[in-house]
This record gives C-alpha cells, structure tokens and sequence, in this order.
C-alpha cells in the first residue's frame, strides 16, 4: 500500500513499540491517531512526532467504540489499524490471581477484540484496510511464570487466524507481529528488571519490519512474521 496519505490508528501509541510505529508511520506521511489511557504520556508524544491523540482504554467498550467513531468523522475513512495496546504480569501458577489474568485479557484480548471489530466495520465497507496486531513471540511458545501474558498472545494469534480468514475477501489484510524481547519500559511496567544491552532489538526496528510490511502492494501481505535479535547473548 502507499502511506503516504494513509489514515493509521495506532493503540498503545505513548510509548515503546506503539510509539515508534507511529513515528514512522507519520514520516511516510500517514496520518497518525495515537491512543492510550495516560493523556499526559499521550499528547507530550502526540505533540514530539506530530500525530494526533484520543485518550480512552481499549478495554472499554464505549472508549473503543468513540475512539473509532471520531477518528472515521475526522479522517473520512480508516486504512490501517495497529492493536499495540498489551501488557504483563508474571507469577507462578500457584500465586496467579484471577483478577491479574482477567486484567491482562482485558487489554491484550479484549482491547485488541473491540479495536479490530469497530475498525473492521469500516473496512468491510470501504472494501479495503490493514489490521496489525503486535504480539509476542511468548505468544508461539509458553513459559513458566507467563500464565496471563503468554496465554493472552496465544488468543491474540487465535483470533488473527479467525479474522484474517473472515476479512480477506473483503480486501482486508490482517498481519500478526512477533517481536522478541525489545528495550522498552515494558518490563519495568511488569514488575521486573530488564538487562540493558547494545544486542537486543529497540522499538524502532519493530516499527520499520511493520512498516515495510504494510509496504507490499495491496495484491499480497505477510500473514505472520516474528523478529529476533541477531545475536542478543
């Protein structure tokens, strides 16, 4: 597809991942809507890259539903939808509440279920649209202490499968991403701290391989693709 000119939602767009796939979105010349629950993280990032905001949680349902509204009464219409918006936590089985799992389905699976199901509205109408969901590569193989956030990645790639199926006849692509660990404050949002190291991957090359994905004319696109860090040891 051509960017330039194109209309990008980006969840989970203040920082990380999200926010660097904004930026580079918005330097291809898209024009870029960046979501999340903290408006102060939101509008001081909206305001660096100089891309919209809309503060709401996508685990809401009313927020997830005015949050597509307006973008498609701004903007006329929507091509690419990227569900960024996740997080974890990792305990033991054993110590795993169900509130912190439910938490963690509420963003990750539902956030990402509501995001993809208003936006496919328009997308079935407008007879085209790209669906991005960035998960994890804990979302292709599970490990102790992952619990909520490895099992939330396996539904989100389950739920990709269904929606590419339903919406490719529709000219809509819908990619999976499955980045491998990145330097983000992800970690330090879990509860955990993460090695600092010049060999692990930043948010920036998780933004180009989305990029250049979406880049493939519109007659093809990559369903699933991981990124790994060459040699991270």
């Amino acid at each position: 597809m051509k960017i330039e000119g194109a209309k990008a939602l980006v969840t989970g767009g203040g920082v990380g991942i999200g926010k660097a796939i904004a930026a580079s979105l918005a330097q291809k010349g898209a024009n870029v809507v960046i979501t999340g629950r903290r408006e102060d993280k939101l509008r001081e990032a909206a305001d660096e890259l100089g891309v919209g905001f809309a503060a709401g949680d996508v685990g809401v349902e009313a927020d997830v539903v005015r949050t597509v509204e307006d973008f498609v009464a701004e903007h006329g219409r929507i091509d690419i939808l990227v569900n960024n918006a996740g997080f974890g936590r990792f305990a033991p089985l054993v110590e795993m509440s169900l509130e912190t799992l439910e938490s963690v389905y509420r963003t990750n699976v539902f956030g990402a279920f509501l995001m993809a199901r208003e936006a496919a509205k328009h997308f079935i109408s407008q007879g085209s649209g790209n669906l991005i969901n960035i998960s994890s590569t804990s979302g292709l193989k599970g490990g102790a202490g992952s619990t909520a956030y490895s099992s939330s990645k396996f539904a989100l790639r389950g739920m990709t499968d269904c929606w590419r199926d339903e919406l490719r006849r529709h000219n809509v692509r819908v990619m999976l991403v499955n980045p491998s660990e990145v330097l983000t404050s992800f970690a330090a949002t879990a509860g955990f701290e993460q090695q600092q190291s010049e060999k692990k991957l930043r948010a920036s090359e998780i933004a180009d391989a989305v990029v250049g994905a979406l880049e493939i004319d519109d007659r093809g696109f990559i369903p699933e693709f991981s990124v790994f860090a060459t040699n991270p040891f």
